[in-house]
Parts: structure tokens; C-alpha cells; sequence
């Protein structure tokens, strides 16, 4: 059986990737992967959790599937958007970004 610290360790390093990829990366459909990343820290810890402390349990899993459902949102709006400021800016640098004005 896996220690619960060993998955704790893996979303802390998941976490921390997707943390300085939304941080340091300038493009936006990497910033999207970073946020994906983040999420999937917090799935690990929901679904690590709900196995070590309630056993037989199922809310970590439900909590972790709502989580999917807000990640498929975030995606389908995050692609949205980045279309259209493709289509008004010609670019998908957050740095090159002023508003979403035409």
C-alpha cells in the first residue's frame, strides 16, 4: 500500500509546476495546461484523502468529479476565448494583450 505522503508529495509537485507555469509562461494555451495541472494536484489530494481517512466513503470522488465538470467548463471557455482574441489581436501572448477591445 502507498503512503498517503507519497501522494501528497506528487500533487505538491504537480501543484508547484502548474503554479510557476501560470506564473512565468507568457502563452496562453500553456497557461491553460498550467491551470489543468493545478487541478489535477487538487484531484490527487480529494481522491488520496477520501481513501486514507473515510474508507467506503465516496465524497472525495464526488469532489473530485465536480472537479472534472469545472475543469471541462474552464477548457470550453478558456478555448472560446482564446479564439476570439486570436481573431482580433493575431496573437495568443498575454504579454502582447491589452484588453479584449477591438
Amino acid at each position: 500500500m502507498v503512503p498517503l505522503s507519497w501522494y501528497l508529495l506528487l500533487a505538491a509537485a504537480l501543484f508547484s509546476i502548474g503554479l510557476y507555469g501560470i506564473l512565468a509562461r507568457r502563452n496562453l494555451v500553456m497557461i491553460l495546461m498550467s491551470l489543468e495541472l493545478l487541478l489535477n494536484a487538487v484531484n490527487i489530494n480529494l481522491i488520496a484523502f477520501s481513501r486514507y481517512l473515510e474508507e467506503g466513503q465516496i465524497v472525495g470522488r464526488v469532489f473530485a468529479l465536480f472537479v472534472y465538470v469545472v475543469a471541462a467548463a474552464e477548457t470550453a471557455l478558456g478555448l472560446a476565448i482564446m479564439i476570439a482574441v486570436w481573431r482580433t489581436h493575431q496573437t495568443v501572448a498575454v504579454d502582447e494583450i491589452d484588453a479584449l477591445k477591438g
